[in-house]
């Protein structure tokens, strides 16, 4: 629960309302956490990839699973923001416009983050022992550290915008957090990861 202040009239004095986010910061921190919990798990045991027979089949589950919960968590996102009352000071073609703007440079480095990583590569197919030859430079990535994550963040904060929503304000704010944790604790991890293969290959000529 959050107190939000609420302008309905810029003469009026501000209005306090009480917004209920508790389930929306649930889900997004269960499908940012759990599906790296559940490749840390793979990359120690491969008991996935037994599982299914090969690695590729187990990561390509386990991506279906995370997109599942990307549906669920943008459903939730949305039903938090409609249940709630909107900004006035956001309510204006111009700042709609900008939200407009925002959810197409999200899209745009979302997708071009997919089309330059692949299916594995985006969804955590280094841990399944799917690496990649090199790292990967080309746009968006020239441009923009982990554009898939900032490229979501940006898609939510229009979207948050175009419905003048405070809440989807505060949950875009949440998001954003959480995903610089999750690169704190990711990136040193997948740096680990294709070292170790550096070092196999070296090991190996």
């Amino acid at each position: 629960m959050l107190l939000v202040c609420m302008h309905q009239d810029p003469n009026e004095v501000c209005t306090l309302h009480l917004v209920d986010v508790t389930p929306e910061p649930l889900t997004f921190f269960h499908v940012i956490y759990l599906g790296r919990r559940v490749a840390r798990w793979e990359h120690k045991t491969r008991k996935l990839s037994k599982a299914f027979g090969s690695p590729r089949l187990a990561c390509y589950t386990l991506g279906g699973a995370i997109l599942l919960l990307n549906v669920l968590r943008s459903h939730c996102f949305t039903q938090a923001m409609l249940s709630q009352p909107r900004m006035q000071s956001l309510d204006n073609p111009a700042v709609y416009h900008v939200g407009l703007a925002l959810l197409g440079v999200g899209g745009v480095f979302v997708l071009s983050s997919f089309l330059a990583l692949g299916f594995t590569g985006t969804f955590l197919g280094d841990y399944f022992g799917i690496l990649k030859e090199a790292r990967v430079t080309m746009f968006p990535f020239s441009v923009l550290d982990n554009p898939m994550y900032w490229g979501s963040t940006a898609i939510y904060l229009g979207w948050a915008i175009v419905h003048a929503s405070p809440t989807g304000l505060l949950l875009t704010a949440l998001v954003a957090l959480i995903y610089m944790v999750a690169i704190v604790y990711e990136e040193p991890f997948t740096a680990e990861i294709y070292q170790q293969k550096a070092s196999q290959a070296y090991k190996r000529s």
